[in-house]
């Protein structure tokens, strides 16, 4: 069995980097100690072009769980599909994409509307990123936002248009398109509408992981974990002192710092007006001075969008709006009547940045509690990994809290757990 293991890695393998992570990886040697390491190698990745899911490959093989289908477990989960293992995505939500979701819409007369309610766009530094970037925009699933953006000062009603050129990049035909063509990569399998609630390491033989989601339901064994949504991650490091998952001291300080991740709340209202807002010169701005407006954009100036006579518009509330909110309200799944009420707040709030603005045809809030982290744990690493558990940790919260640190830490993760399995 162990022999057998050690020829699947080495027929796997399909990096030409050196080995990321300690040689004596746990699928060849039971018992090392726990080690967190990291690596200032830039691994090189690739990506499927298939569109097809295959399932039961490498059923042989180690199996892989991925906790998120955001941009980060999308990206990690593909690349280690692509690498040729058996990988399984589970996700609370109804699809892939995180933050980067799209809302869709009918409205009365049978139109179809469509609203990018979280992530706006996408911007890339890194080589690595923009090399991924750059297939992902071959194939037709990004392409470059050429708006006009800038800001609005409140106090003085003036807009002002940015003056350096920033390339952005939105999913097309939305920012979800990314996530939900990695999803097929063969090799890899999701399943939605499942938050994975338990988590549990099996010592006998290599040992594995059991998962199990929040209604009891067991999820399957796996060889290998990747956490890459903040409450998972919680979830792993956050056991009582009696019974750990992770046992260790050099664990302590990440035990520490998961604990510590912390995410700032928003509003998003989604606006259709009956014609374009043309006196508002701007696709994208930032509105600086506003108690409840922090963010507007023109989402039907995206390229890739479906046609439609209205004007869509997000509305993005300020941090301390969204705090005061929730601060009444809770937590719970927010109330169709507390939506209403936001969508309203926020309505009036951008009314007021504009005279004469005609009321929208179509208008809806969504809450995003926590899903703009304000903490980066591993911004030098981009991941955490721990070699004989064979999991690894990714996502913005690792790196930065935008979408180019989400891609990074997913990349990263596929490579670093990847060399050891």
């Amino acid at each position: 069995m162990l022999h057998a293991a050690h020829l699947l890695r080495r027929r796997l393998r399909i990096s030409s980097l050196p080995v990321l992570l300690c040689p004596s990886s746990p699928l060849a040697a039971a018992g090392c100690p726990t080690r967190i390491r990291v690596s200032a190698c830039r691994p090189s990745f690739s990506i499927s072009n298939s569109a097809m899911e295959v399932s039961g490959r490498n059923s042989d093989g180690p199996q892989v769980a991925v906790i998120g289908a955001g941009v980060a477990g999308s990206v990690c989960a593909s690349l280690l599909a692509a690498k040729g293992l058996a990988v399984k995505v589970f996700d609370s939500g109804r699809g892939p994409g995180g933050r980067m979701s799209q809302r869709r819409e009918k409205v009365e007369d049978g139109s179809e509307l469509m609203f990018d309610h979280g992530a706006q766009y996408f911007t890339v530094k890194s080589a690595e990123v923009q090399h991924l970037v750059d297939k992902w925009q071959a194939l037709g699933l990004v392409a470059d936002w050429e708006g006009r953006f800038g800001s609005l000062n409140v106090a003085t009603g003036e807009f002002v248009h940015e003056t350096a050129v920033k390339k952005r990049y939105v999913g097309v035909p939305g920012m979800n398109s990314i996530c939900k063509a990695l999803m097929t990569t063969p090799g890899l399998q999701a399943k939605y509408g499942v938050q994975v609630a338990g988590l549990e390491w099996a010592d006998e033989g290599l040992g594995s992981w059991c998962l199990k989601s929040k209604d009891g339901e067991n999820l399957g064994r796996f060889n290998a974990v990747v956490v890459a949504d903040k409450g998972a991650a919680k979830l792993l490091f956050g056991q009582t002192a009696s019974s750990p998952l992770l046992e260790g001291s050099e664990l302590s300080e990440m035990h520490k710092k998961v604990a510590a991740v912390t995410a700032a709340p928003c509003f998003a209202v989604m606006m259709a007006f009956p014609s374009p807002l043309d006196l508002i010169p701007l696709d994208g701005f930032l509105v600086e001075g506003s108690k409840i407006v922090s963010w507007a954009a023109r989402d039907s100036s995206k390229p890739g969008r479906v046609t439609t006579s209205s004007d869509c518009w997000v509305v993005h509330s300020t941090e301390a709006y969204a705090t005061g909110i929730i601060a009444q309200a809770g937590m719970a799944k927010p109330s169709n009547e507390l939506l209403a009420a936001v969508a309203n707040d926020l309505l009036t709030g951008f009314q007021s940045l504009l005279p004469n603005m005609p009321t929208p045809t179509y208008m809806k809030a969504h809450r995003w509690g926590g899903a703009f982290p304000t903490t980066s744990i591993a911004p030098e690493e981009k991941c955490i990994v721990i070699e004989d558990r064979r999991v690894a940790v990714c996502g913005d919260f690792c790196v930065s809290p935008k979408v180019e640190g989400a891609i990074l830490s997913g990349m990263y993760a596929s490579e670093r757990l990847g060399s050891i399995l």
